[in-house]
């Protein structure tokens, strides 16, 4: 578990792709925490090296045969359950599986926020209603589905919805599907939407 507390009110907790927590998940813990939030990314895959991008099928077969949705956001509940009331605020973020399970978990009443990035396996769960405002970015394609479809999909209350120019990992600066423009738009728009809620 990545952990950077510095005795903030508010507390953002990170779940990370497919991949573990790699160089850009703790970058962009390294970039929270400097806003002033405690930043808590769980290791779901529980082993101390993350996989590289070329281990793509190897990390993904990886995640669904030894972590897998269910199990996955019954950690992330359990770490909600142990720490709710040490926060005035808690905000969940996460990268393409890990905002699926970020979306999963936005039913729990003690979120005051969910913002999820290419979280491409919503798609199968868009009968969720977040109970907290939640922010979902989207690259303009994926290659198994429609992002308009899913997007019309889940046209409901408390959730705002961008489309964002480039592909799956586009705010991964690691990736070579990396969008500068992108990336620095849809971090603004959620420093933005942190501080709203």
């Amino acid at each position: 578990m990545l952990q950077i507390l510095k005795k903030s009110g508010n507390l953002i907790i990170v779940i990370h792709e497919i991949y573990g927590i790699n160089q850009h998940i703790k970058n962009f813990c390294d970039l929270l925490s400097k806003q002033d939030f405690d930043v808590i990314c769980p290791n779901l895959l529980e082993r101390e090296q993350p996989f590289d991008y070329p281990e793509e099928e190897i990390a993904y077969l990886n995640f669904m045969e030894n972590v897998g949705f269910s199990d996955a956001v019954h950690k992330i509940k359990n770490l909600l359950l142990g720490i709710k009331n040490k926060y005035q605020k808690i905000y969940i973020i996460g990268f393409s599986v890990g905002a699926t399970v970020a979306w999963l978990c936005s039913e729990e009443e003690c979120l005051d926020g969910v913002v999820g990035y290419y979280g491409s396996r919503i798609r199968n769960f868009t009968q969720i209603v977040p109970l907290c405002p939640t922010i979902l970015f989207f690259p303009q394609e994926e290659q198994s589905f429609s992002v308009d479809e899913l997007i019309s999909n889940l046209d409901k209350k408390n959730i705002d919805i961008y489309k964002c120019l480039g592909q799956h990992g586009f705010s991964d600066p690691y990736s070579t599907k990396f969008n500068e423009k992108s990336s620095q738009n849809a971090f603004n728009e959620m420093l933005n939407f942190l501080k709203k809620h």
